[in-house]
């Protein structure tokens, strides 16, 4: 469902958002849906799809029909239901809280009334929906006043049954306030998983725990202003929370994490994780916030989960994943013979070689191309000089991707002769500080995959780190964990203002959905850009080239090959 109002005078409609709740009376209430209603009525919010498997069907613009996959309520509403402004067009709240009371303009500030249209500034101007005027407004189009939607509202063709379902999806959307939040507090948690090193962990929980202090330190009073401030900024100062970080410690078995996980979650529900860090693979702490619907903002892993649907974890990256597919579109847009040269990739059978081969065989696939020849190594093995002759006279004129560490380069001064490849493919992270250890006589055909911004691109967001950790007495000591979780600080204040009073967990990601690109305080990423659904906010990578000389450095050999 999409309730639009055209600008002209009608943008001020917003400032009614704010207005006094009046409740229904108990009676009115009727008996809770099963499970099974609710979820087929998310479907047709979410997907457009009635519960017979078929699209709804509708009408936009008056006389034109479409289907409900085309305008889903959501696209418009958001999945929080509190929904968005679009250009000058106002997608107004679907959720329960909002339709179940009216909105009444005599209770707004002077200032806001006043920017109302003379007809809206007294009294009662949309009175409070209810079974009835609800479905009368997805089918004609018409609030309980009578005043006709956009057109760009569509109206949707559904039978008594379909309704029912759809509004009893609405009256569970958003309506009470997330876990984690109370009247005076808002609970953060953050994971350690499994044998983080004591430095990283440090590195991640300084900030974080400055971050939080800062908030809490209260340096306008916030408290203050909430108790005794004017009624007209109401809106400003009774959101404010304070906030408590809670540590959430996994240890041993990445199978038994996720019982501690829900340990933890018991002790105290938080309404959202904020950064975390673990040894291994983050799945077990992703599949936990899935099930339990909770936001995991920014943690620090190189192991995501890569998926096209799951909603509640937003990463920095796809990690080793995005450097693998960014090897596929760089050849993609490679000049003849390159872009049309075989693939061969050697990876050992861990998490992090199987991550950049599937990066780089599934991206491949997507964009149909050649699937790569895979040769995995066992755990723990390294490519051997006869191992890589083999491929090269297999193989002869294909382009290798070796994603092997430093105790993997040995071997591959056998590629400088011939028959030689014409481009091997290495990652840089993988190889940390030993860059110096790739061969001088196989730098011409080597390339490297490099999925941030170069540091002397960002010197000035470095600078604004190094002093603001300075300035609270926090050592530098990993700067990409450390500037990572100080652009999270520096992100969450915006984003928990933006929310109001509005402390649904969605809601607070449709918020991260909605925000501009970021580069101001981004300090290892050449830039964030976020958008309806999309999590992973770093959505490219350099391909490189290393000097010559015993101390090699990076140069670009393409611009910011974007996802």
């Amino acid at each position: 469902m999409k309730r639009h109002i055209e600008s002209r005078g009608w943008l001020v409609v917003a400032f009614v958002l704010a207005a006094a709740a009046i409740p229904l009376h108990a009676d009115d209430a009727p008996s809770s849906p099963d499970a099974s209603t609710i979820e087929l009525g998310r479907r047709m919010y979410d997907e457009g799809i009635n519960p017979d498997g078929e699209p709804m069907k509708a009408t936009v613009q008056g006389d034109i029909p479409v289907d409900g996959t085309m305008f889903t309520c959501i696209s418009c509403h958001l999945k929080s239901g509190l929904g968005s402004l679009e250009g000058t067009v106002i997608t107004l709240p679907t959720n329960w809280g909002y339709l179940k009371r009216p909105l009444v303009g005599s209770d707004m500030s002077e200032v806001a009334r006043e920017r109302l249209p003379k007809e809206l500034q007294q009294g009662e101007f949309r009175a409070a929906y209810d079974d009835k005027s609800l479905a009368r407004a997805m089918r004609m189009g018409k609030d309980p006043n009578g005043r006709e939607f956009d057109l760009v509202m569509p109206r949707y063709a559904l039978d008594k049954a379909e309704m029912d379902t759809l509004i009893a999806y609405l009256k569970e959307l958003s309506d009470e306030s997330s876990p984690g939040v109370d009247e005076t507090t808002m609970h953060f948690g953050t994971v350690i998983a499994g044998d983080v090193s004591p430095e990283d962990e440090e590195a991640m929980l300084a900030v974080l725990r400055a971050v939080v202090r800062d908030h809490n330190s209260q340096t306008r009073h916030e408290d203050e202003r909430r108790r005794r401030g004017p009624y007209y900024k109401q809106e400003k100062w009774d959101p404010y929370r304070r906030w408590v970080l809670h540590l959430w410690r996994l240890e041993g078995d990445p199978k038994t994490w996720r019982k501690q996980l829900a340990a933890h979650y018991a002790e105290q529900p938080v309404f959202a994780l904020l950064g975390g860090i673990a040894d291994g693979e983050w799945r077990p702490v992703h599949e936990f916030c899935e099930e339990i619907e909770v936001p995991n903002l920014f943690p620090n892993t190189d192991l995501p989960v890569i998926s096209d649907s799951d909603w509640y974890t937003v990463y920095f990256s796809k990690g080793l994943y995005q450097e693998g597919e960014a090897v596929a579109r760089y050849l993609r847009r490679a000049d003849e013979p390159l872009r049309s040269a075989p693939v061969v990739q050697v990876y050992p059978d861990t998490p992090e070689g199987s991550a950049l081969a599937r990066g780089l065989r599934e991206t491949r696939a997507a964009i149909r191309m050649t699937a790569p020849v895979d040769v995995v190594l066992e755990a723990g093995a390294e490519p051997t000089p006869d191992l890589l002759a083999g491929i090269a006279k297999k193989h002869p004129g294909a382009v290798v991707a070796l994603w092997v560490g430093e105790a993997g380069l040995g071997a591959l001064a056998e590629l400088a002769g011939e028959p030689r490849p014409p481009v091997v493919f290495l990652s840089a992270p993988l190889l940390g500080d030993a860059l110096a250890a790739v061969p001088e006589d196989v730098r011409d055909i080597a390339l490297l995959t490099y999925p941030k911004a170069f540091p002397k691109d960002k010197a000035r967001t470095r600078l604004a780190v190094e002093r603001w950790l300075k300035i609270r007495e926090i050592p530098l000591t990993n700067y990409d964990v450390q500037a990572n979780m100080y652009f999270l600080g520096w992100n969450i204040a915006m984003q928990v203002k933006m929310m109001r009073s509005e402390f649904y967990r969605d809601y607070l990601l449709d918020i991260t959905d909605m925000m501009r690109d970021q580069d101001y305080a981004v300090g290892v990423y050449e830039r964030l850009s976020f958008g309806p659904g999309q999590r992973y906010a770093s959505k490219g990578c350099y391909i490189t080239r290393l000097t010559a000389g015993p101390e090699p450095r990076l140069e670009k050999v393409s611009g910011w090959v974007v996802h």
